[in-house]
């Protein structure tokens, strides 16, 4: 576990389907949790930290452990609209769409292209921006990224895609710390991070 801003967590463990490490984050003060795949210290780590009221996904597919949260704890579980098909029968779910104002005075921002429900989550009490997984950060690669073609239906026009969301994104919201599913975050300079990776 570890502090990136004050009040702002981060941690990385492995998925157990995919086997990879993935990103998840906590807001301590509002008790709110992106993309959550319980840590290795466990449920306890919450349970010393305040356990959260809600886990936001920034996608249909990172719903991760939000699941286990909202039996641990009543955690309400927030997905957009266009990503709801998928979650049938998991458990309930709070319905929100591009533009809402979700907990902890976080904005919804629709970014599509790689998928219909690729949301950007804005965060301004943190001054950060939470993202899917349109733009990732890999080990040993140097700079933010796309996930490989064999992920994409339609490479050339998902990359379009992607850039004019993000350049739009970059146009309208301030934010210094890029909270990523796939990789870690980065902390300080994350508005010029994401801009030269659209001019790249």
């Amino acid at each position: 576990m570890e502090q990136i801003a004050p009040g702002l967590w981060h941690w990385a463990t492995i998925h157990p389907r995919i086997e990879k490490p993935v990103h998840s984050y906590y807001l301590q003060p509002e008790r709110v949790a992106i993309d959550v795949l319980i840590p290795g210290e466990g449920l306890e780590w919450f349970e010393a930290h305040g356990p959260p009221a809600h886990a936001l996904l920034t996608n249909r597919h990172h719903d991760r452990d939000a699941w286990h949260l909202h039996e641990a704890y009543g955690t309400r579980v927030h997905c957009i609209r266009a990503g709801l098909h998928e979650l049938a029968g998991r458990g309930p779910v709070e319905v929100f769409d591009w533009g809402d104002e979700l907990p902890g005075g976080i904005v919804a921002h629709e970014v599509g292209a790689i998928c219909a429900d690729e949301t950007a989550l804005h965060i301004p009490a943190h001054d950060a921006l939470a993202v899917a997984d349109g733009v990732v950060r890999w080990p040993g690669v140097e700079g933010l990224t796309f996930v490989p073609d064999h992920l994409m239906d339609d490479p050339p026009a998902t990359k379009a895609g992607l850039i004019a969301a993000y350049t739009r994104l970059l146009d309208e919201l301030d934010f210094d710390i890029l909270l990523m599913a796939h990789g870690a975050p980065v902390v300080g300079g994350a508005k010029q991070a994401l801009l030269e990776f659209v001019e790249r």
